[in-house]
């Protein structure tokens, strides 16, 4: 979640419908200019004990943050009602920020290769590796915490996460789980014009359950198998369904920036941010802000600033700001870090990749499309593709191995070579290992914990801790 730095004074005001366009226009950019930035969140744990740590004890994550001045990070402060706290660091490689429940992500920089992105994700996780071994923290990379309840986390001194928190139980029952209890790996990408814009929100809108179960681990709640393979996912259909889910209208005749505008006006704001602070404005209409008529603010007009972050409040599979954001993946170990941002850049940055992935998914009906969204977080690569796709029938698998060549061969019409001349489509290795076996992460992890493990869920900070 975006972390907001300076007020908001000397933004323009919004005076016309254009001026929410303006950013999803001022987004396009020349194919030569496309860059990929990367997300990756993870759970902070004392080695000793596996309790998360909480933001002010001694080697807890307000330490963990200052510890990364020693590698050029730069603080960034909120202002609270105990004074100011540091909540995200800056740096070259981007930016450093908490989750709700003190996951630790990095929000990187855009760049113009996946070589760039995997050594950045390698930076960073010996960076707070390296801290860690300082303060006893270890760092878990996978979707949900696999033993923790809501009541043993953190919570960390952030504004708009106090909003949160209060709003999620009046929208859905799991909320509040998907704030403290889940942590993903998302990738950001760019595009030319709106017409590029729609094709590539299309086709990685009706494509994101594959991400979902390629990149599922997340199969254990409170120390027990959930009966899901990305419970993660599963959190999403109950936690605000206002702001979530597969937005049917994206693939509606004349979509475009102008339809989207009408969905975020739709979805119900949470806050405004002013003079340094966050004003709960949770479930008011931006339309009335528009207006002047917000109950909180009566008589003021919206300004930019109001509408960018508004715009990041909408949680759908893909959202559009400035760019689009895939939001279908499980935390993961750093090989898959690298390979969502390899799946999306070899579907959607070669125009030849692009029209096939879009010549595969474009006659998938609707309600299949949400079928297939609603089961895969429980069945994964089993999950039942749309009734249209070759006259009917099949499975997520049978066209996973398709799309990851559609994806390979986008990489290598790419061309963009490390010092050693390899180009970027090593980074799907750890997906052909998952699609060639037809076993997803979640499933390897419960085959674990009923074998070696032993019905012992805490070997898996031993297994899959960076």
């Amino acid at each position: 979640m975006s972390t907001r730095q300076v007020s908001t004074k000397a933004d323009p005001l919004i005076e016309n419908r254009d001026q929410l366009v303006e950013p999803m226009q001022r987004g396009e950019k020349p194919r030569e200019a496309w860059r990929i930035g990367t997300e990756h969140e993870k759970f902070v744990y004392r080695t000793a004990d596996h309790r998360a740590p909480s933001y002010d004890e001694p080697g807890g994550i307000r330490d963990l943050l200052m510890a990364l001045q020693e590698y050029g990070w730069e603080p960034i402060e909120e202002d609270g009602p105990d004074g100011p706290k540091v909540i995200a660091m800056s740096g070259v490689d981007g930016a450093v920020s908490l989750e709700p429940a003190g996951q630790l992500e990095l929000s990187g920089a855009p760049l113009e290769n996946l070589h760039e992105t995997c050594a950045e994700t390698g930076r960073h996780l010996a960076q707070v590796k390296a801290i860690g071994d300082k303060l006893g923290l270890g760092y878990l990379g996978v979707g949900l915490w696999p033993d923790k309840t809501r009541a043993e986390l953190p919570i960390m001194p952030k504004g708009r996460y106090e909003i949160m928190l209060r709003h999620m139980p009046r929208v859905g029952t799991m909320g509040l789980d998907m704030m403290l209890r889940t942590c993903t790996i998302q990738t950001n990408l760019d595009y030319s014009s709106e017409e590029d814009m729609v094709k590539k929100f299309r086709v990685s809108l009706a494509l994101q359950p594959l991400a979902t179960a390629l990149f599922a681990s997340s199969p254990f709640l409170e120390g027990k198998p959930n009966g899901m393979l990305s419970y993660r996912s599963h959190i999403w259909s109950d936690t605000d369904p206002a702001r979530t889910g597969m937005l049917p209208f994206v693939f509606d005749d004349g979509f475009g920036y102008e339809r989207y505008v009408d969905y975020m006006l739709d979805v119900p704001m949470y806050f405004v941010f002013r003079e340094g602070r966050y004003i709960d404005a949770s479930g008011l209409s931006f339309r009335d802000f528009l207006d002047g008529k917000l109950s909180v603010l009566p008589g003021e007009k919206p300004r930019r600033s109001d509408w960018i972050d508004h715009m990041s409040t909408a949680f759908p599979e893909v959202r559009l700001k400035s760019f689009l954001e895939m939001r279908g993946a499980d935390g993961g170990p750093w090989d898959r870090i690298c390979a969502l941002p390899a799946l999306w850049v070899g579907l959607l940055y070669d125009q030849g990749a692009l029209d096939a992935a879009w010549d595969l998914v474009k006659d998938w009906d609707m309600p299949g499309r949400e079928e297939l969204r609603a089961s895969v977080p429980r069945l994964g690569l089993d999950a039942p593709l749309p009734n249209s796709f070759n006259g009917g029938g099949g499975k997520l698998r049978d066209v996973a191995a398709e799309v990851l060549g559609i994806a390979r061969g986008g990489l290598a019409a790419r061309a963009r070579l490390n010092g050693a001349g390899d180009n970027e489509t090593g980074y799907l290795q750890p997906l052909d290992e998952i699609v060639s076996s037809g076993i997803t992460p979640a499933e390897r992890l419960l085959a674990l914990y009923h074998g070696a493990w032993g019905g012992d869920v805490s070997h898996i900070y031993a297994a899959k801790s960076f």
